[in-house]
């Protein structure tokens, strides 16, 4: 089995990867498991994404597993300056380069989720029916109506007022819908294999992924 840690941003993302994520990925001979992102402090909060802090964090962990790979929103990097989705993890990619003893490209691969975590789960508004408390014939409309604004889940855009989990905090009466609680239900309702189906950029780094297992 090949040991890949993958760096989140945030505790959802972090059930996510152990939840729906690694269990797929064990297919095919990879043992996958989550490192959530320190702070500046040093805690493990997440959050507050930069390429710097994921370069440290990266270059840090480098050594202590054998491959390493990123699931952090691309809505969320603090310093983006108007840099693209690959222009981002080329960046991260470089840096992480030229601050680790013993690199190998081979081993390192950045992702960048578009447009955040949340848009995955609007491969079927159905499975939002999790968030027992705020569930309506409504909300499944809304929602549906957002899905199908769009190509993918992946091109659900991601201004401060239209991004898929503002969308969703509008869609569901205040208090009932918990990111960390529901995120990882609805996705692991959903099911890896119609994720994949329908959300293009992470289906080619879940590929990739499984081709680590393969070599």
């Amino acid at each position: 089995m090949i040991r890949v840690c993958i760096v989140c941003e945030g505790q959802t993302e972090v059930e996510f990867v152990k939840s729906c994520l690694a269990p797929y990925l064990s297919r095919s001979q990879v043992l996958a498991f989550p490192s959530l992102l320190q702070s500046p402090s040093g805690n493990h909060r997440g959050g507050r994404v930069t390429v710097e802090r994921l370069v440290k964090f990266m270059s840090h962990q480098y050594h202590q597993t054998d491959r390493i790979t990123t699931l952090v929103d691309f809505y969320g990097f603090q310093d983006s300056e108007g840099r693209s989705r690959a222009q981002l993890e080329a960046d991260i990619r470089a840096e992480v380069a030229t601050r680790t003893t013993g690199y190998d490209p081979r081993f390192v691969l950045p992702y960048v989720q578009m447009h955040e975590f949340e848009a995955l789960l609007f491969t079927d508004p159905q499975a939002f029916e999790w968030v027992e408390d705020g569930w309506s014939d409504e909300a499944k409309q809304a929602l549906e109506a957002v899905t199908g604004a769009f190509a993918n889940p992946e091109e659900i855009n991601n201004s401060r007022e239209t991004a898929p989990s503002k969308r969703i905090l509008k869609i569901f009466p205040e208090g009932t819908y918990s990111k960390t609680e529901h995120g990882p239900l609805i996705a692991e309702s959903i099911g890896m294999e119609a994720i994949l189906a329908k959300c293009p950029a992470f289906k080619e780094w879940v590929e990739k992924l499984q081709a680590w297992g393969n070599i």
